[in-house]
């Protein structure tokens, strides 16, 4: 069997800063540490890091009185800000710089006057963060029926953002469906979208055009892992998305010549070993890397955490 592994995939920069926040957190303050929501959408990482010291709540009501507690890198709404320093709660923010962006892009387009369109998945904790952040309306379309549903009159001023695990492709027909319809809109440039987005669907689309089976490592819940799961399915390559190596069906695949191989941008490395090996107990493997993107953006930590 040959695997060919995309590149890049797993961690992107927003993912690793989040959870060596948590880390340097308990190193420098000690166990327990809060995490409101998962650190990032993966089980692997929430339960090594529950094993270190961090508990993590879906609300701050349960974060004990003086607790350390820390954002996700999804993000959080003002009024989740504004309820932590109501109870006192020292607060360390891992919400992404990319997402962090978008809710500067639009609060800065509600200060032109403009209402704002966000095109995202409905319920997702980065898409509820950045509703929560931009002082105005702010209309939630999915797909482009989405678009004509909007009640809003064809030269009323607009602007638009998108959810970070969205790439270019994904939001592109979104925006030219509002292009049509209203006159007086704008939206960031596509140097603004999520390097990391765009690097792991382009790399699956390569991928896809060499080999008979794709693994996608990456949660349920994770968007940008379901997202390159579809984009492999799109291109008519049997994908599918596994959280780690228990989830593999070895049979399925004992008839497959050439298996691509990825990893959402919350999977950690080490599960894509695994599936590695899990893949070696069907016989000889040969192994190959995809060129791709080279990676090498960093993002700073909190400046409180930079001196320990």
């Amino acid at each position: 069997m040959k695997v060919i592994l995309a590149q890049p995939r797993g961690f992107c920069a927003g993912v690793v800063r989040a959870i060596e926040i948590v880390e340097q957190a308990l190193a420098k303050y000690g166990a327990p540490i809060y995490v409101r929501h998962e650190i990032v959408h993966n089980g692997y990482v929430v339960e090594s890091l529950k094993a270190k010291g961090a508990r993590f709540v879906e609300s701050l009501a349960e974060v004990p009185s003086g607790a350390r507690t820390i954002f996700s890198a999804h993000g959080v709404a003002r009024s989740v800000e504004d309820e932590a320093a109501a109870l006192g709660l020292p607060v360390l923010d891992a919400t992404c710089p990319l997402v962090a962006k978008v809710h500067s892009q639009g609060e800065r387009y509600v200060q032109q006057g403009r209402s704002v369109v966000l095109i995202g998945h409905a319920g997702h904790p980065e898409v509820e963060g950045t509703m929560g952040r931009i002082p105005g309306p702010v209309h939630l379309v999915q797909c482009e029926a989405d678009v004509e549903a909007l009640a809003l009159a064809p030269d009323e001023p607009l602007a638009y953002v998108s959810q970070t695990t969205l790439s270019v492709d994904d939001t592109k027909l979104i925006i030219a469906a509002l292009e049509r319809r209203f006159s007086d809109i704008v939206g960031p440039e596509t140097k603004d979208i999520c390097y990391a987005t765009q690097n792991r669907q382009s790399a699956v689309r390569q991928l896809s055009q060499l080999v008979d089976v794709i693994l996608v490592v990456g949660a349920k819940n994770s968007s940008n892992s379901n997202r390159l799961r579809e984009i492999g399915t799109e291109a008519q390559v049997p994908t599918f998305l596994i959280a780690d190596k228990s989830e593999l069906d070895l049979e399925s695949l004992r008839g497959a010549g050439i298996v691509g191989l990825t990893a959402g941008a919350s999977a950690p490395e080490i599960l894509v070993e695994e599936v590695i090996e899990a893949l070696r107990g069907l016989g000889p493997l040969e192994l190959s890397m995809l060129p791709g993107e080279e990676e090498n953006i960093e993002f700073k930590l909190p400046a409180e955490l930079l001196d320990h």
